[in-house]
């Protein structure tokens, strides 16, 4: 049992919730819904604020700068376009342009001061926007759009433009879109369509097109902000808003940076409390794409797994294609809470069947086995010799009389079965147009989800076209993979949300006790030594091993003996990376002269590779545990990022490692552990007793603390390793590295 006097953790969950909390930090209110204006340790806001858009898509007024009726010029299509929506939403059209008496017969005011009013909506369509945005801003109008191009996703010079572009609607009461945006806000949406509508979010517009189509399936789209080069406007705005929208089921987005990483995650989370699902294309997972992003949108695009875990921790569901975003968007904004996650695969091939099911058990979904009664009532109708577990076979013909519907009823009325998917790989009338009936008049009835993948590549079946695709109830795709993903995020998303806690309401809102200890040890600029950098720990409570600094051989012999035999000796000094790589480290020492010869050859050592050492380090050896790594280290897009993974030579070997973006809580912090390829180590294996993994996610919460607390003072942190002792008995940091930032 290992003893020592620096704080030892406790495995009492309780405590690492209250230590998430903030607990510590003195009189503040933790634990409570975060409020708009509540700001955490470091100044930042905990709570998403809402625009109001309203005026923006359906204003009252609209004001076309740079209109013109001329054909073939581009801004006559534009103004034509704007003309058409103005009079579908009811806002008055006002024409501007200093030498046209009037356009497309509506009266021209000359300039923006000339407008009869001051307008909702201004439509910018001039070369230089500037000098226009700025007499915007003195009329007072409420909402711009700028689609001119060459500002930031051009180069310095564009984001210099781009910048005083920014800076003067910050100066005025004025909301812009754009630049380098385009004219999708201001489509044509069906009204004929009835149901949770997606609301549409994109970078790039062209990227957008897919999902709008779906309208022609019967998939009802409310919005579509194309948000461009996000001067102001940003894309959290307008998922803070739609998500706030009544008739949004879902939200799409299409994106190739981020504006503000923290904004957009206070706008995931709001969608998170209302239980909106995101679906969320995000370029820039390889050094091609992201180089690209920047290139298109002049905004970071961030280090791809910290992107990943952050939108992970807020429940965005992140897809590939824009296949797979149309969709898993579709399904989400359309489908009933489930019932149950079993999933079932229904088919009139036992080859489909097992196909199918062989791939949904790799996606990660359930597929249970019936119980004996229920395959039993299934074999009534189905041929004893064709299987019924799971997937359900049932050799073709069933499905052309009254069988095919009691052998689905039969299958939904299962209390497990939550999904049912049925692959029709082709069409073969008329069983195939019975089949489809029957799924269609079965999913009207029930409250479970009816899926069916119409596999023809054609699609211009009556089948398809009009009893499916005429279905409200039921979710087509025409690939088993987009189906599979889909019905996944769809079980996740609903696991996500239903108890949802957001972190933010748990982020602590006052320093703590250890942030006024830590800071007495930071030196900016500077890499702190071994020695320090585990004060900083013990500061914030986190473990380390009895140990002391020697300046003597006799010292280090004196300290040996009160360290308890046996120890490690390691050099300590500012600047030292990698001590094992320059022999500075010495283990398993177990007597005086050990200890007085370790001590003379780690001077030595130091003097030939010209290390300046602050003394030596002798310390408590600790050997049985599972060595893990925790850090710190600042993402561009999101600031301070903490990492865990496995630790020792490992972490350069295996690389296994999950990221968190502060703030986040217990379960998240447990969550992270789950996704380590290694987590095993953990539970114990090949007869190692299971590790304290409540000290260890107590260590990780506190080092987020530390993170959030010291901000841009803790330039980067690295515990490695951190041993994590058999359950019960604690973690304890063997090494650390800190570097203070400037």
């Amino acid at each position: 049992m290992l003893g020592s006097t620096h704080g030892t953790l406790t495995t009492d969950s309780r405590r690492t919730r209250a230590i998430a909390c903030g607990e510590r930090s003195g009189p503040a209110v933790h634990g409570r819904p975060a409020q708009v204006g509540d700001l955490d340790v470091s100044g930042r806001p905990l709570h998403a604020e809402v625009p109001d858009l309203d005026l923006f898509f359906r204003p009252r007024s609209v004001a076309v700068i740079g209109a013109s009726d001329s054909e073939g010029r581009p801004n006559t299509g534009v103004t034509r376009q704007l003309a058409d929506w103005s009079g579908r939403v009811g806002a008055r059209l006002y024409p501007v342009h200093p030498s046209r008496p009037s356009v497309f017969g509506i009266p021209c005011s000359p300039s923006v001061a000339d407008l009869p009013e001051r307008v909702d909506l201004a439509v910018v369509l001039v070369g230089d926007p500037l000098p226009v945005v700025e007499e915007l801003a003195e009329a007072k109008a409420r909402f711009a759009v700028v689609f001119a191009s060459g500002f930031a996703e051009t180069g310095e010079a564009g984001a210099a433009a781009q910048r005083r572009l920014a800076e003067a609607v910050a100066r005025s009461g004025l909301r812009l879109l754009g630049p380098n945006t385009n004219l999708n806000a201001f489509e044509r949406f069906r009204d004929d369509l009835e149901g949770p509508a997606i609301a549409l979010i994109t970078q790039s517009g062209h990227q957008g097109r897919p999902v709008f189509a779906l309208q022609e399936l019967g998939i009802r789209l409310s919005h579509w902000a194309p948000t461009g080069n996000e001067a102001d406007l940003e894309t959290a705005d307008f998922l803070s808003y739609f998500a706030e929208r009544p008739e949004v089921g879902a939200i799409a987005c299409y994106l190739e940076g981020l504006k503000d990483g923290r904004s957009f995650l206070l706008a995931a989370d709001r969608a998170a409390r209302r239980g909106v699902p995101v679906v969320a294309v995000k370029v820039g997972r390889t050094e091609t794409g992201a180089r690209t992003a920047a290139s298109h949108t002049g905004k970071l695009t961030g280090a791809d797994a910290v992107v990943d875990a952050a939108l992970r921790q807020y429940g965005v569901i992140r897809v590939d294609g824009l296949d797979e975003l149309q969709d898993t968007a579709a399904l989400l904004a359309r489908a009933r809470p489930p019932r149950a996650d079993g999933v079932v695969v229904y088919s009139i091939s036992g080859g489909t069947g097992a196909h199918v099911a062989d791939l949904a058990t790799e996606a990660g979904l359930r597929l249970p086995v019936l119980s004996e009664a229920r395959q039993a009532e299934l074999h009534q109708w189905i041929p004893e010799y064709l299987s019924v577990a799971n997937p359900v076979d049932n050799g073709g013909h069933p499905v052309g009389d009254e069988r095919g519907r009691k052998i689905i009823d039969a299958i939904l009325d299962d209390p497990e079965v939550g999904v049912l998917v049925c692959p029709i790989t082709g069409p073969f009338p008329p069983l195939s147009d019975r089949l489809v009936r029957d799924l269609v008049d079965a999913a009207e009835q029930t409250d479970k989800l009816v899926c069916v993948v119409w596999g023809s590549p054609v699609g211009t079946e009556p089948a398809y076209r009009d009893v499916l695709l005429g279905s409200s109830r039921v979710a087509t795709f025409r690939t088993v993979g987009n189906c599979l993903t889909a019905v996944r995020a769809h079980l996740a998303h609903h696991r996500f949300t239903t108890g949802y806690r957001s972190p933010f309401d748990e982020a602590p809102r006052t320093p703590s006790p250890s942030y006024r200890k830590a800071q007495a040890l930071m030196h900016p600029g500077e890499q702190l030594s071994e020695h320090a950098a585990k004060q900083l720990l013990r500061a914030y409570g986190i473990r380390v091993p009895r140990e002391q600094l020697v300046t003597s051989a006799a010292a280090a012999v004196r300290a040996a003996g009160q360290v308890g035999y046996p120890v490690v000796m390691k050099a300590s000094g500012a600047r030292i990376a990698h001590k094992t790589e320059l022999g500075l480290v010495k283990i398993g020492l177990t007597s005086a002269s050990q200890v007085r010869d370790a001590y003379r050859e780690l001077t030595d050592i130091a003097r030939y590779e010209g290390v300046s050492l602050d003394g030596v380090l002798v310390c408590q050896m600790v050997e049985q545990g599972v060595e893990m790594v925790v850090g710190v280290a600042h993402d561009d897009l999101f600031g301070p990022t903490v990492t865990v993974g496995l630790g020792g030579v490992l972490v350069e070997v295996l690389r296994d490692t999950v990221v968190g973006v502060p703030p986040f809580g217990e379960e998240q912090a447990r969550d992270m552990l789950a996704g380590l390829r290694g987590r095993a180590l953990l539970d114990g294996v090949r007869g190692r007793p299971p590790a304290d993994l409540d000290a260890l996610v107590e260590v990780v919460l506190r080092v987020q603390r530390m993170a959030l607390e010291l901000g841009d003072q803790l330039a980067e942190l690295e515990v490695n390793p951190l041993m994590v002792l058999p359950q019960g008995q604690g973690a304890v940091a063997l090494d650390a590295l800190a570097v203070c930032g400037r």
